[in-house]
């Protein structure tokens, strides 16, 4: 199970359990819903912790990886290739082509 879907349903697990703590206090629905949903997102804080950076941490890897995707569909659409890259990385690339004898 991915890390967001275990942080966004422990959310709801803990906005329901106030809910459910606050059912007997004799106030206007509303304003329990409100305070259930302050105190679950203060506890959620806290308990909540480990999934939480885990999500982040996966939302993170997510973004590098569209980054370098965008950088690498940017370069194909200009004209450059992936070839050219690895001709750069071999002796003698085209950079030196060109070039007289250096001595």
């Amino acid at each position: 199970m991915s890390a967001a879907v275990k942080y966004t349903l422990g959310r709801i697990v803990l906005f329901v359990v106030v809910v459910a703590a606050l059912w007997p206090v004799d106030m206007n629905i509303f304003l329990k819903l409100m305070v259930a949903l302050l105190f679950s997102a203060a506890l959620s804080f806290f308990l909540l912790k480990r999934w939480r950076d885990e999500m982040a941490e996966d939302m993170a890897v997510a973004a590098v990886r569209r980054r370098s995707e965008k950088e690498r569909l940017r370069a194909a659409l200009a004209g450059d290739d992936q070839a050219d890259d690895e001709n750069a990385d071999q002796p003698g690339d085209s950079s030196q082509q060109g070039r007289g004898p250096s001595a």
